[in-house]
């Protein structure tokens, strides 16, 4: 079915610039009406605080969503010592205060213990749902409830002092899962002075970075053309994966679900792995998985992006 905008169909991935004050919802409302289609989503939530790198996905490229693997992200944030709220930023109510700050090398040694595996116990303030209903909801009635630690991975944490005593920029490489929030709060509670996240930039998610974006200003200033060109193909969100290319004949096949036997096509992935499965050409058209039979290792597809 042809959407609006002249009878053209857009398809692909937008990387937005998100300004603070919006919800990551509030920015694909806009995109749907620039494009003129319902078909928009996003991957990655950001709070509206937040600023940053927010992909958005485009009429079939939203059909991806729930087959992106696990990412690593990265975050500027500042943080800023002496101070707890209940929300882990400063947007939160005020907890405890104090003008006692440490040293900037016990600050940057903190910093260090913070790399690696690390348990964090996700923040009342945030999305994630306990029975059927979301945290930050149940914050917001003023209800607190136990939440199970988490392991995240922390890459990279590079930590640098500024001209105030009290904040520090934290450049952050990591999981997908981590609360910049509440890796804040935790460097704050090892000090022994408290911190929060007073802001918070994402510079880079799926392989996808700050360079790349386009604000929504931009974006309203742009004609159809130009918004058309700046969608990016669907086969880069799966871009790590690797790529099978079927002949013709196996390609029907494929397309019809049959299943294609590795042996048939001269692959020999392991069981499991996800695909990129394009034409003879190259072209990107679906996405498959290994799967073990009695008669021997086959790739199935799992979801066309792409009809004939």
């Amino acid at each position: 079915m042809k959407e609006q905008n002249g009878g053209l169909d857009p398809s692909g991935v937008l990387v937005i610039n998100k300004h603070a004050g919006v919800t990551s919802h509030d920015i694909v409302n806009k995109v749907r009406r620039l494009y003129g289609t319902r078909r928009v989503g996003h991957t990655g939530t950001l709070d509206p605080m937040a600023t940053g790198v927010l992909v958005v996905l485009v009429g079939r490229a939203a059909k991806a969503a729930e087959y992106l693997v696990s990412d690593q992200k990265r975050y500027r944030a500042v943080m800023r010592l002496g101070i707890t709220t209940d929300s882990e930023d400063i947007t939160g109510n005020i907890l405890s205060e104090t003008k006692e700050l440490p040293s900037t090398e016990q600050v940057l040694a903190s910093c260090e213990g913070f790399v690696g595996n690390i348990s964090q116990v996700p923040p009342m303030y945030s999305a994630l749902k306990v029975q059927g209903q979301k945290l930050v909801d149940l914050a917001r009635k003023g209800i607190t409830v136990e939440r199970q630690a988490r392991e995240v991975t922390i890459f990279s944490l590079v930590c640098t002092p500024t001209e105030s005593a009290s904040d520090y920029i934290l450049d952050v490489e990591c999981s997908s899962g981590t609360y910049i929030r509440t890796l804040c709060a935790d460097i704050g509670k090892t000090l022994g002075c408290g911190a929060v996240m007073a802001s918070l930039e994402r510079t880079e998610t799926g392989g996808f970075c700050i360079d790349q974006s386009y604000t929504l200003e931009a974006l309203q200033n742009m004609d159809n053309a130009a918004l058309q060109s700046l969608l990016i193909p669907i086969e880069s969100l799966f871009a790590l994966l690797p790529r099978v290319k079927l002949p013709a004949f196996y390609e029907r096949l494929f397309r019809s679900g049959c299943e294609i036997y590795q042996k048939k096509i001269g692959t020999t992935l392991a069981e499991n792995t996800r695909v990129r499965v394009c034409r003879e050409d190259g072209s990107f058209f679906a996405l498959g998985e290994v799967r073990e039979y009695e008669e021997g290792s086959v790739i199935k597809s799992i979801k066309l992006f792409e009809l004939e």
